[in-house]
């Protein structure tokens, strides 16, 4: 039975984040004053890399491993670094992207880990 819980845990962390993550940064954007520019670069893969950090972050939360998190967010912000350092509004973006996506996945992981115990 704790199988089925771990992955049940891993499958709504990675998956239903999207819409979460999605919902968040339109609403970052609605209550911005002045609204930012549109970004002029797409930052692409976001999705596949959004579903694999929550999926990384909640199996870190689940193997009581919370300093792999860390791991997730250096790896993320390394590997985007060039392309946030030339535009701003993707910056914030991947920013409140980032936090919502992790926020999601540890609201995720937590109780499933506490169910575990």
């Amino acid at each position: 039975m704790t199988i089925v819980w771990v992955v049940t845990g891993l499958l709504a962390a990675a998956l239903l984040g999207w819409p979460v993550t999605a919902g968040v940064l339109r609403l970052a954007s609605a209550v911005q004053n002045p609204p930012p520019p549109p970004p002029t670069a797409v930052l692409r893969g976001g999705l596949a890399i959004g579903m694999l950090e929550r999926l990384a972050v909640a199996a870190a939360v689940l193997a009581d491993e919370p300093v792999a998190i860390a791991y997730v967010v250096a790896v993320k912000g390394l590997g985007r670094y060039a392309e946030l350092k030339e535009t701003p509004a993707a910056a914030e973006r991947f920013i409140i992207g980032t936090l919502a996506s992790m926020l999601w996945a540890v609201a995720v992981a937590v109780p499933v880990r506490l169910l575990l115990l």
